[in-house]
């Protein structure tokens, strides 16, 4: 198997599904800390926090998907990720893991009716400790999706 076959990814949770991106677009995970919010934000949009001097918007990535907003504890965390230019930090249950997979194990979206927004779902990857929902960073916050998030 070509090396170019192989991808890393950042797995966590959201409620309870598995879902992860490409190592390439998370800047760092940090703990949960709340950020100072923004009146008349979108529903997803938690606020903002100051991330070394520069303020980047936080999202409730759960909600964002159409899921349920996520339940802030001590194991949330904040994937701060880039998307295009922006740095965004996305509120997350709890990081699982940080794995490589191949190529193959990335499998289509079925086509049905599910609990979270598959349009920024580029596939499901599948594990020995079962299914991971592979996110399309660039695509959830796109030239259409970044304006309503920040």
């Amino acid at each position: 198997m070509a090396s170019s076959d192989i991808f890393e990814i950042i797995a966590f949770r959201l409620g309870e599904q598995n879902f992860c991106i490409r190592t390439t677009s998370v800047r760092e995970i940090r703990g949960w800390a709340p950020s100072m919010p923004i009146p008349n934000a979108p529903g997803h949009v938690l606020g903002v926090m100051n991330l070394r001097g520069t303020v980047i918007p936080t999202i409730d990535l759960a909600y964002r998907l159409g899921m349920s907003p996520a339940e802030r504890s001590e194991r949330s965390a904040i994937v701060v990720v880039e998307a295009g230019s922006e740095i965004i930090g996305l509120l997350v249950d709890h990081v699982t893991d940080m794995l490589s997979v191949s190529q193959d194990q990335l499998q289509p979206v079925p086509d049905v009716v599910s609990s979270f927004d598959s349009r920024f779902c580029d596939g499901i990857i599948t594990h020995a400790d079962g299914m991971i929902c592979f996110i399309n960073v660039q695509r959830l916050f796109g030239v259409d999706g970044l304006s309503d998030a920040a």
